[in-house]
């Protein structure tokens, strides 16, 4: 009989649980928006909450103790620049659930878990911007292609 039921253990060892919930925080707060099973978005919901919580405290204690949850000073310093100020109004509730059907292979629940009021633009952090080429230029590789 189990009677603290303290968190969910995804069947996963204790150290990987740790990996994927910081992994997945760091996502989280890079995209603002992931989608992942809904067992691990119900266990990261809490967690990215009072992330979000501690970094609207504006210390150096609580500077060190976002890196050293996170390991990641990116991230750290996003949740201290920009997302602490944008949720300085708001007590709580950062973050939301989306239920997303199922996954094809394995029938998996999927859900999209987001920041309340994200940037979408963030969503598009590391895709390159595609330079406009020269039809001009096109034309051009067009006809040596031909004439070889």
């Amino acid at each position: 009989m189990r009677h603290g039921f303290a968190n969910k253990k995804l069947n996963r060892t204790s150290e990987h649980r740790k990996a994927l919930l910081k992994n997945m925080l760091n996502s989280l707060i890079k995209y603002e928006q992931i989608k992942t099973t809904l067992p691990k978005a119900k266990f990261l919901k809490p967690q990215a909450d009072k992330i979000i919580t501690l970094g609207k405290k504006d210390d150096l204690h609580t500077t060190k103790m976002l890196v050293s949850k996170l390991q990641d000073i990116k991230s750290a310093n996003k949740v201290k620049k920009k997302l602490s100020k944008r949720y300085e109004k708001r007590n709580g509730g950062y973050t939301r659930i989306i239920k997303a059907g199922f996954r094809y292979g394995d029938n998996a629940p999927m859900a999209i878990i987001e920041f309340v009021d994200r940037d979408i633009e963030a969503k598009k952090v590391d895709r390159k911007k595609k330079e406009p080429v020269k039809e001009v230029e096109k034309k051009e590789e067009k006809k040596t292609a031909t004439s070889k």
